[in-house]
């Protein structure tokens, strides 16, 4: 995963999206410099969605699923062009089946027990979720014990002026949904708040680096 989060590591969550906005959406999140765009598959239509941002985007940017609870669905991704499967759980079932089919996979843990059992089933990177059950004391705990190169994205209330305590504890990145998209959010809109997210994932960067 590191080549897709070193430039941002921040995943666009877009949970209700819709085939005919997916494109228009996909476009402005890049244009701010976003990588990453899972469509939960509770979304309408999710798989198509997942095929036109693929096709449109290209090979540069990693669009793939996210609520990913069956394994039969991973299958369904990748013949759709997607290369991402992320889940709410750490279903080891799931996970093994997108590394079968050569997918990344970052699924959601709460605990070290699951985190554990998550990379040892072939994990990329985790999810820590939902990030407001814990907290940055949790994910600096965790952090001594997790691989030291391990990706910890906590994903659920997430905001721009939040992050800074969360990457002092070790966060490799971020998961935003409804902070970012909405359904019924318009491009313009979406826009400037991915920009605000970007530019904030930036700001913190360089201020842990100078003070490291």
């Amino acid at each position: 995963m590191k080549a897709w989060l070193d430039p941002l590591p921040l995943v666009a969550i877009l949970r209700g999206l819709t085939p005919d906005e997916s494109v228009e959406i996909g476009r402005v999140l890049v244009d701010a410099g976003f990588r990453m765009l899972e469509v939960p598959l509770n979304s309408p239509q999710p798989f198509e969605s997942i095929r036109r941002m693929s096709e449109t985007l290209g090979d540069e940017y990693l669009v793939g699923a996210g609520t990913v609870l069956d394994p039969a669905n991973v299958k369904k991704v990748a013949d759709a062009g997607g290369r991402l499967i992320v889940m709410p759980h750490a279903d080891v079932a799931v996970i093994r089946a997108a590394k079968e089919a050569g997918l990344y996979c970052v699924p959601g843990v709460a605990t070290p027990t699951e985190a554990f059992a998550a990379l040892a089933a072939g994990a990329d990177a985790l999810k820590l979720f939902p990030a407001e059950q814990a907290s940055p004391a949790v994910l600096k705990a965790w952090r001594a014990v997790l691989p030291k190169d391990l990706a910890v994205l906590p994903v659920g209330g997430i905001a721009p002026d939040n992050m800074g305590p969360w990457l002092a504890a070790g966060a490799g990145g971020f998961g935003i949904g409804s902070s970012l998209y909405a359904p019924g959010r318009p491009a313009s809109d979406v826009a400037t708040r991915a920009r605000a997210f970007a530019d904030a994932w930036r700001s913190h960067s360089v201020a842990k680096g100078s003070h490291a």
